[in-house]
């Protein structure tokens, strides 16, 4: 060994074994090793103080931080060597999600409930148990800005489609509206739930919004008056997630009490309630119709009791859910049938959203992973260990290849696609 080591260095090394050999009590050892090593009797000086166990610590950390580096260099190499995921050989449709993420964000103090893309600038927001809103540019990482107002956890958050309103809602019990364009203020703020309110979205013409509440109900709000114009009752418990289907007839809701419902926001009624999964479902999302062709073919003559493919393969007719046991079903909410079930997550499913070309199915859960599901086959083509904590929300960004993840550590990521 003393080959390697400099005069000084092996000097250093000396002073630590004889002050670790000292301040471990080992007396007589190190009264011989004073000797052999030709030291002074001061060697406690405060250079080489337990420098022998910072060293070795140090060592097993870097250790193990080379090890985790080499298991990801093998697996881009692995990746390089297949040509998979090099853009070119991809098309688009077959772009998913890629580790490591390109960006991991901190800012938040508390974790983080929702992540979403703005529809036409390269921002992201998200939104906290720490009260605020924060807003990102996903293309270069940088935090653009705060957006404070609410007095407690804000739950989620939307855009409108052209991207000028900012909706919000909070355990505070209110809903703010954001100017999202010039001043970035709140310029209304909605009340009339008598509970944390977990969910909101607006309908695609943007006129109206809906929220869901712990209190049970679902209420619809003008945007432009901020009136409450009705009150949806039916839930029996929590109401934890709304979602409007793509062309504005009707509504999604799941929640605590074990169901998901569709309802008619024509009609102002609840249309019907899907059951089978067996704990809370924490989320819904509507199927795009850019979906429809992976859906097997079996799935949708099932749908249609039968009958031609054509007839059943209507947009705005299925429906995916995530819950707490673990699963995402896929209903058919013409026939009140689930079409099928995707097991593989090891915890709370929190967060489903669908690839903008219909291909892939993106989910996250507290088992703290993205998992990529190939919607034809219905397999886990993928798993990313994606934050260190619970992993709370995902979007897709619907034109460029990026998702965004926000979780239980206080970071968001933005994940690169290819």
């Amino acid at each position: 060994m003393s080959m390697n080591l400099s005069g000084k260095q092996r000097d250093e090394l000396n002073r630590a074994i004889a002050d670790y050999l000292q301040s471990s009590g080992y007396h007589a050892s190190f009264s011989a090793f004073m000797g052999e090593a030709d030291l002074n009797e001061n060697v406690g000086d405060l250079k080489s103080s337990g420098l022998l166990e910072k060293k070795w610590t140090s060592v097993l950390r870097l250790q193990k931080k080379v090890m985790d580096l080499e298991s990801k260099l093998k697996e881009t190499e692995k990746e390089i060597a297949s040509g998979a995921p090099t853009r070119d050989k991809r098309k688009p449709e077959e772009w998913i999600p890629r580790a490591p993420e390109r960006f991991e964000l901190s800012g938040h103090r508390m974790p983080v409930n929702r992540v979403i893309f703005h529809p036409k600038y390269t921002y992201f927001a998200s939104c906290s148990e720490d009260c605020t809103i924060k807003i990102w540019d996903f293309e270069s990482g940088e935090f653009e800005r705060t957006l404070k107002g609410h007095t407690a956890a804000v739950q989620d958050i939307c855009f409108d489609k052209s991207g000028t309103l900012l909706a919000s809602c909070s355990a505070d019990l209110t809903i703010k509206i954001w100017d999202f364009v010039n001043s970035y203020e709140c310029t209304k703020t909605l009340k009339g739930h008598d509970h944390n309110i977990s969910s909101i979205t607006f309908v695609p013409s943007g006129d109206y919004l809906l929220s869901s509440s712990r209190d049970r109900q679902v209420k619809m709000w003008e945007v432009s008056t901020g009136y409450c114009i009705h009150t949806f009752g039916g839930h029996t418990d929590w109401v934890r997630m709304v979602r409007v289907s793509h062309d504005g007839s009707q509504f999604a809701t799941c929640g605590n009490d074990h169901t998901v419902r569709v309802w008619s926001i024509q009609g102002k009624a609840e249309k019907m309630t899907l059951h089978g999964h067996e704990h809370v479902v924490e989320c819904v999302t509507w199927v795009p119709d850019a979906a429809l062709p992976y859906i097997s073919h079996q799935d949708l003559a099932k749908m249609n009791g039968g009958g031609s493919v054509a007839a059943s393969a209507e947009s705005n007719a299925l429906l995916l859910s995530g819950s707490r046991d673990k699963t995402i079903r896929c209903w058919n909410v013409h026939t009140n049938q689930c079409l099928f079930v995707l097991t593989g997550h090891d915890n709370w499913v929190r967060g489903i959203v669908f690839h903008p070309h219909g291909k892939f199915i993106v989910s996250v859960s507290d088992d703290k992973s993205m998992k990529i599901w190939a919607t034809e086959g219905r397999r886990c083509q993928k798993t990313i260990s994606a934050h260190g904590k619970f992993v709370t929300s995902i979007d897709f960004h619907s034109k460029l290849p990026y998702v965004v993840t926000g979780s239980e550590d206080m970071c968001v990521k933005v994940w690169e696609c290819r």
